[in-house]
């Protein structure tokens, strides 16, 4: 009888929360939907594109649209089916046996998961206790253990922390390891290295149409890179891997400028108003603690952390729970307000 490896046998598919409910905030999605006058020109280009031919592999003019939106040359640039696909391919293509991984915690599960699949050594390099990278202790520890590939969100998911630019230089010139810069919260910051990818022979740049953009359903990702580096990530990937639809509305939404800059600016403003809330909460409650984010989320921690995430669910609203940690989305003002209102009712009650 066939029996699956020892790698897989006991995976579980992965499952979101199941359920309606009326304020989603927990896969720090962009809170509102594309307007109507956008939509109307993506049902236009859909009725142009050809349903019996394959995409064009190399997401030329989807490319070109986000390199565009972001000052940066096309052929540093790669499309991939979400930063997921590239962190697998990446991770799979540009790694042998033996070598070695290294992952900061806490970060974004996946990192790890698939190194796992990949069968790639792994190991972590834990935060300080304000959830911080030590960007000195972590060239040092690559350098002293020898890793291959090093990657990390930044600003980081789940903390919305995040290392400035310049130590980011500082840690990409200080080793020769791989570094991949998960950039998908960028867009809500301002330290990037987007521009500086030509001059390192070891960095990779992913960035995301999930969260500022607000076509998390596109499943669009991208990684940034030097020209070798580049040809690559396009040798490695599969010839088809990001659809026509996919493809020619996403061109579209990167045209946006206007709209983008101010769906930045209500998204951040909304979120230091749920920062600015959870911090009035805090201080009447010695059980909570509340971390600056530079993303467009807050991450929390407390004692009563399931509690509070049971209690959200019952009033219709969903955050992230994470151990002892809930990690809050910025969502609408008016979901924002609603968020507040529910945890000071938890907290009086």
């Amino acid at each position: 009888m066939y029996q699956l490896n020892n790698k897989i046998k006991n995976l579980v598919p992965y499952e979101p929360i199941s359920g309606t409910y009326a304020i989603r905030l927990d896969a720090n999605e962009c809170p509102d939907n594309l307007p109507d006058e956008l939509r109307a020109q993506l049902e236009a280009r859909l009725r142009e594109i050809d349903f019996n031919r394959y995409p064009d592999p190399l997401a030329t003019r989807l490319i070109n649209s986000f390199s565009e939106y972001y000052g940066i040359k096309p052929e540093l640039v790669t499309a991939g089916n979400g930063s997921d696909e590239l962190i697998f391919l990446i991770e799979s293509a540009f790694m042998e046996k033996g070598d070695k991984l290294l992952v900061v915690s806490p970060d974004f599960s996946m990192y790890n998961f698939y190194s796992s699949i990949c069968e790639v050594s792994c190991a972590s390099f834990i935060k300080d206790e304000n959830l911080d990278i030590d960007v000195d202790a972590l060239i040092e520890t690559v350098n002293r253990e020898g890793v291959d590939l090093v990657i990390f969100s930044n600003p980081c998911n789940s903390t919305g922390r995040g290392i400035t630019r310049a130590q980011a230089e500082k840690l990409v010139s200080s080793v020769e390891a791989l570094v991949i810069l998960d950039e998908a919260y960028m867009d809500f910051w301002s330290e990037s290295l987007l521009d500086k990818v030509e001059d390192y022979s070891n960095l990779i740049i992913f960035r995301t149409a999930s969260k500022l953009v607000g076509a998390a359903a596109l499943r669009l990702g991208f990684a940034v890179a030097n020209p070798t580096i580049s040809r690559a990530i396009k040798a490695v990937k599969s010839p088809y891997n990001v659809n026509s639809v996919s493809q020619a509305f996403g061109e579209i939404i990167y045209q946006q400028k206007e709209y983008l800059k101010n769906r930045k600016k209500t998204i951040v403003k909304n979120k230091e108003m749920l920062y600015n809330g959870l911090m009035e909460l805090a201080k009447a409650q010695e059980d909570i603690t509340v971390y600056s984010s530079v993303a467009n989320f807050v991450f929390i921690k407390t004692n009563q952390s399931r509690q509070i995430w049971e209690y959200m669910k019952r009033q219709s609203i969903v955050v992230r729970l994470m151990g002892e940690y809930l990690r809050i989305t910025a969502g609408t003002t008016e979901e924002v307000r609603a968020v507040l209102a529910a945890l000071n009712t938890y907290f009086e009650g």
